[in-house]
């Protein structure tokens, strides 16, 4: 088993460099891309990421329904939708893995799956992976946190620890949405996202 999981993780980080090459991410201070392209969410509704914003910003969090980083970092998901709440941020889930649109990443699928998970938030299909290209996304999860002025401030991995939330050391979203909402500098701005990779169709 663990010899998978190696291998698993060998193949994950080799995907990388292509996809870089490709589409590469946003940088911190670039304004929110394709603000206003419409896709729908699993509830049938039509809304872009302006349609979402609040006060305060915005998260975008790349997500899927079985890709083991998701399901070992989605106990976490809930603790950042109450600070989003808290905090006046929206936030959105995306799911871009096109090539699975017939299988784990399906709309029933993805329905079910935020049942499931209890999602508070809108969970968008993103066909072609438009948004996903547009922002540079790589992998499930990805993390892309955006002040009042559209402005990236936060990117990559929820914490250091995907593994267990009760070894986390380093709460880079939580301390970034912290650190916005005091009007301070955001001290780990970057961090490495690590997930598996988004699966857009060839």
């Amino acid at each position: 088993m663990k010899i998978y999981k190696i291998i698993f993780i060998t193949l994950v980080l080799l995907t990388k460099p292509l996809l870089a090459q490709k589409y590469p991410t946003l940088e911190i201070n670039q304004k929110m891309p394709v603000q206003n392209y419409k896709v729908k969410s699993i509830d049938g509704d039509f809304m872009s990421l302006n349609d979402n914003i609040k006060n305060n910003g915005i998260l975008v969090v790349f997500t899927s329904n079985k890709c083991p980083f998701v399901i070992m970092w989605e106990d976490r998901y809930k603790l950042i939708e109450d600070e989003c709440l808290k905090s006046d941020i929206g936030m959105v889930y995306i799911n871009s893995n096109e090539a699975r649109r017939d299988g784990d990443d399906s709309i029933d699928k993805m329905k079910e799956h935020a049942r499931k998970m209890g999602y508070k938030y809108p969970y968008l299909i993103d066909r072609n992976s438009k948004i996903a290209n547009s922002f540079g996304a790589k992998t499930t999860p990805h993390i892309f946190l955006f002040n009042k002025n559209k402005k990236l401030i936060y990117k990559g991995a929820i914490d250091d620890n995907y593994q267990s939330i009760k070894n986390v050391k380093e709460k880079y979203l939580i301390n970034a949405i912290t650190q916005l909402n005091n009007n301070e500098e955001i001290k780990i701005n970057t961090t490495k996202a690590i997930g598996c990779s988004i699966k857009r169709k060839k």
